[in-house]
């Protein structure tokens, strides 16, 4: 059987956990089960904490594991819990090392949501791409500069390494894992089983722009709410930076430098956002949204749309209409 350690951290979200624990357990077992065929296991599962006693887990919740993570001295896999809390990267620091070890010893590393920041904190990371909950990109951006964030993607996969988004990928990191270390038939089976969409790729349908206004640049920052305030009317850079007193070339790298977009991107991820919420919210068509954001050519438009959020604009308002 193919040993499988999750690794619940203080103020682990339980279903990064328990929901992990429970899609290996079931995989060669509930699909097979249903179809009144043989029923075969394919994994050990272990959980395990620090020091082998309880964690208190969000929202009060206590999780018992089976072992302490330091009585481990081999696994194939180790999962890194979601977390409610950053003050967990220094709580359970000690771990680093151990996450280390194992990855040197032929270890499979997997983190959900933003158990990616505990799995950046090894430094395993670095030069490589990684993702992880959408609402807390810019926070991983800032905090490790040296990974290659890929916000939209629900996993990457660097080999060993291995991360997946919001905290619901767990399900889509775990069937993804099955895939890989059974079969892409037993992968299938098992999300036919949980009622899941196998084949996942992309948050970036439910990913929102942030409105990054944290920096001190008072003068991007007020840019940043002409746009907002503004999304369909014209913007002319060189004049902007005029107005502003600076060079087009000193406002755009001012602009990346705060805020991560270039001022054209940025407002194009403005735009989108409001016409998400004119899809949601609005019976227009997508014509009149185009022209209400700014767009005279919707087909224009349309693949910005698409390329921002994954999805085209029938297929967002169909998702996610009010």
């Amino acid at each position: 059987m193919i040993s499988i350690t999750i690794l619940a951290l203080d103020n682990a979200l339980s279903s990064s956990v328990m929901g992990t624990m429970d899609i290996f357990c079931q995989a060669g077992v509930t699909y097979n089960y249903i179809m009144g065929k043989e029923q075969w296991p394919y994994f050990d599962v272990c959980i395990v904490t620090e020091t082998g006693e309880s964690v208190r887990g969000f929202n009060a919740v206590n999780i018992s594991p089976h072992a302490s993570a330091l009585d481990i001295k081999k696994t194939d896999v180790i999962i890194i819990s979601s977390f409610a809390d950053f003050a967990t990267l220094e709580s359970n620091r000690k771990l680093l090392d151990w996450i280390t070890c194992h990855y040197e010893k032929g270890a499979i590393i997997a983190s959900i949501c933003v158990g990616s920041f505990f799995l950046a904190e090894t430094g395993l990371l670095d030069g490589k791409s990684a993702t992880t909950h959408w609402g807390f990109a810019d926070e991983f951006t800032r905090r490790y500069p040296e990974v290659e964030l890929k916000p939209d993607q629900i996993i990457t996969d660097e080999g060993r390494l291995l991360c997946s988004g919001a905290c619901n990928s767990y399900i889509d990191l775990s069937v993804y894992l099955i895939e890989r270390l059974c079969s892409k038939t037993t992968a299938i089976e098992s999300s036919k089983a949980m009622i899941h969409d196998y084949g996942r790729n992309s948050q970036a349908p439910y990913c929102m722009l942030k409105h990054n206004k944290a920096h001190t640049d008072k003068e991007i920052k007020e840019i940043q709410e002409r746009l907002e305030k503004n999304p369909a009317s014209e913007f002319n850079p060189e004049l902007t930076a005029r107005q502003f007193g600076m060079s087009r070339r000193t406002f755009e790298r001012r602009f990346k430098a705060n805020t991560g977009y270039t001022p054209i991107s940025y407002l194009h991820r403005v735009r989108v956002e409001t016409s998400r919420i004119f899809l949601e919210t609005s019976q227009m068509n997508f014509d009149e949204i185009s022209y209400l954001v700014g767009y005279e050519d919707s087909n224009f438009f349309r693949k910005i749309f698409r390329k921002h959020t994954g999805l085209l604009p029938v297929e967002y308002r169909r998702k996610f209409q009010r």
